[in-house]
């Protein structure tokens, strides 16, 4: 029966691409407007070198930016959370970058950074900056006070409370952020793109929309949509590695 709990959520996702098979061949929306899932997949095989290519500047822009991001939200997070004052001073701060259309702040960035690799960067950073900074917080703050109170006692230094309490007891909600920002890295990345630069899946996205070339633009929502769940389940798999006694928990 395991096996086909497995094969379960495909289902809905084979229902899709047939209706949409059928709608596209019938005639019933023109195939210029809604190309086909074969012509999709023939499109994505022919331009497969030229999309790669393309890929690895996104992706090194989406990696890049998240791993800052992470880094970032890390330090800013502890540092919010050992002091109060810092904590409602920067809070509305980080409320008001998430207030602010990412569309709107990429065309300042490129006009203050130029078409490089900088603006991009920068906007995957602001766009993955805020879930993993938030869902820290959380944790930190909602710590077993138990123990640390009885760390506290036993003359244990604050490094230590974090060490041994506070970030072991935050990896849930940390990595529940991380997997949000790691969705919202490539989004970002491909969005910087848009709006100025010489190569990436943007760019090329820019291209093929110029020449109505609507079934090479399905193919790069495919392949964006696939790397977001790749780098999902990278995520978990880093999450099941770094607790793995969750695991035997859920098996009892």
């Amino acid at each position: 029966m395991k096996p086909m709990r497995n094969w379960l959520p495909l289902i809905p996702i084979a229902a899709l691409l047939l209706i949409w098979q059928f709608l596209s061949t019938s005639g019933i929306v023109p195939p210029f407007l809604l190309p086909s899932p074969l012509r999709v997949i023939t499109v994505f095989v022919a331009d497969f070198p030229l999309l790669m290519w393309h890929l690895s500047y996104t992706l090194f822009e989406a990696i890049t930016g998240l791993s800052i991001a992470v880094i970032v939200a890390f330090v800013l997070a502890i540092i919010m959370d050992s002091n109060r004052y810092i904590k409602q001073s920067i809070t509305p701060i980080l409320l008001l970058t998430q207030t602010m259309p990412v569309i709107a702040i990429a065309p300042l960035l490129i006009l203050w950074m130029g078409y490089g690799l900088t603006p991009k960067i920068t906007l995957v950073f602001l766009t993955c900056f805020f879930p993993v900074t938030i869902g820290l917080l959380g944790a930190f703050a909602s710590a077993d006070n138990d123990a640390l109170r009885l760390l506290q006692s036993m003359g244990a230094k604050k490094w230590q409370l974090y060490r041994y309490i506070k970030i072991p007891q935050s990896l849930p909600a940390f990595f529940s952020g991380l997997k949000i920002a790691a969705s919202y890295s490539i989004i970002g990345a491909v969005v910087a793109e848009w709006l100025g630069g010489n190569a990436g899946l943007g760019v090329y996205m820019i291209r093929v929309r110029r020449t109505y070339s609507f079934d090479k633009m399905f193919a790069v929502i495919f392949l964006v949509s696939l790397l977001s769940l790749v780098l999902i389940r990278l995520v978990s798999f880093i999450e099941f590695k770094s607790m793995p006694w969750r695991k035997k928990t859920n098996e009892m």
